[in-house]
């Protein structure tokens, strides 16, 4: 089968990493790829802007000054670029020849299937029409967080943007969501049952895995407790750095930050080492993450408004204990007993009475991250997520009478 991918290479977010995963494990399981992705012109390197390269028929993150071409690469995975005027962490614009370019391309590769993992451009509202026309499947994964309580003014922004799409998934063959609760919000603004599908996030549960790590020598700590993502608004760290910052710990206990963003040098003026609190910024290497995971205790995210955050089930494979907000999908990933789940309305008072109780009683975070890791091992396996993945394409495929050009 051959999928033509549409999805993001940089800057480095949870939609790249997503596209990374899944396309690797697709190629892994013999599966024809082409991986289509908006390109602007070389530019200024930014230390977000983290490009993928291609080795031994897979990709790979590096941080690199690339240019890409609209020609295709025979000797790996067929890659296309789309002109685009701008790219971001959160949304893209396109040039108004990106729908011909995306069109001639897609005529030219034939593939069975379009899988589009949505860069919240307007070209996503135009990719039902040029597939209707080219007579091909088109599939979505749709990203955006949301917390289906619209509790504050960040939630009620994300409500908008599952409004706005809703219209035009409602012409997917299918749209993928990470959780039930998703489902739940798009069928009520008016997309069909049939075509919305539930595939949680997965992680490479072997990859991401307990493991010796020199990180807490490293950082002088005894314990040790991370936050891994954007520091931005809607993540809400401060309220973790206030509540670290009031419970006034000693020596030896530490929280390391992890990822970088528009709040990031403010914050860094007002909470630094004398509070226990280290800035690790972005951090590139999958390799060197994984390490810090490995290394910490307890990991958490005080989010506003969520998905179903890769962040958290990497922690989770890790064995850490996790304490994350009921934003989006994740308080589901740690229900009954898997993680402690926060009220987004009242986070910093909430970890002001659990932080010492996690700093005061190491066994109970040792026994809350053997049942996290579990939970990842039962629910959000990259595995499992490629094999539903699987089927999904077959019964798309069937429903449109396609005939296959090759299955894996």
């Amino acid at each position: 089968m051959h999928i033509a991918w549409l999805g993001k290479k940089s800057p480095f977010c949870g939609n790249v990493t997503y596209s990374r995963e899944v396309t690797n494990a697709l190629l892994d399981r013999g599966y024809q790829v082409s991986f289509l992705h908006f390109a602007q012109e070389a530019g200024p390197l930014d230390r977000n802007n983290t490009a993928w390269s291609m080795a031994n028929g897979k990709w790979g993150a590096s941080i690199a000054q690339t240019s890409f071409t609209n020609s295709l690469s025979p000797a790996s995975c067929n890659e296309v670029s789309l002109p685009c005027h701008y790219k971001s962490q959160i949304y893209t614009i396109p040039t108004l020849k990106s729908r011909t370019v995306l069109m001639k391309s897609l005529r030219r590769l034939k593939p069975d299937v379009v899988h589009a993992s949505l860069t919240l451009s307007p070209l996503d509202f135009l990719l039902p029409e040029i597939c209707q026309e080219l007579n091909l499947p088109l599939v979505a994964t749709f990203h955006p967080p949301f917390d289906r309580k619209l509790r504050n003014l960040t939630s009620g922004t994300q409500h908008l943007m599952y409004q706005l799409y809703a219209p035009f998934l409602a012409h997917y063959d299918s749209t993928i969501v990470f959780s039930y609760i998703q489902r739940e919000i798009l069928m009520k603004l008016g997309v069909p049952q049939e075509r919305v599908a539930v595939i949680p996030n997965g992680v490479d549960a072997t990859k991401y895995s307990p493991g010796p790590s020199g990180l807490k020598s490293e950082l002088k700590a005894d314990r040790l407790f991370v936050y891994q993502g954007r520091i931005a608004p809607e993540k809400n760290v401060e309220a973790l750095l206030k509540a670290w910052k009031h419970c006034n710990f000693g020596p030896g206990n530490v929280l390391a930050i992890v990822g970088d963003g528009p709040l990031a040098a403010s914050l860094q003026l007002s909470y630094g080492e004398e509070e226990g609190i280290v800035w690790l910024g972005f951090v590139a290497e999958e390799e060197r993450r994984i390490e810090i995971l490995r290394g910490a205790d307890v990991f958490i995210l005080p989010s506003l408004v969520e998905g179903l955050s890769l962040s958290l089930l990497e922690a989770m494979a890790c064995g850490l204990a996790c304490l994350a907000t009921d934003a989006g999908a994740d308080g589901e990933a740690l229900e009954e007993g898997a993680g402690i789940v926060l009220n987004t309305q009242r986070v910093r008072s909430q970890l002001q009475t659990l932080l010492p109780l996690f700093c005061d009683h190491p066994e109970f975070g040792m026994l809350l991250g053997q049942k996290a890791r579990q939970r990842a091992i039962e629910r959000y396996t990259l595995s499992q997520n490629i094999t539903e993945l699987e089927k999904l394409y077959s019964e798309v495929l069937q429903k449109q009478c396609v005939p296959l050009r090759g299955l894996a």
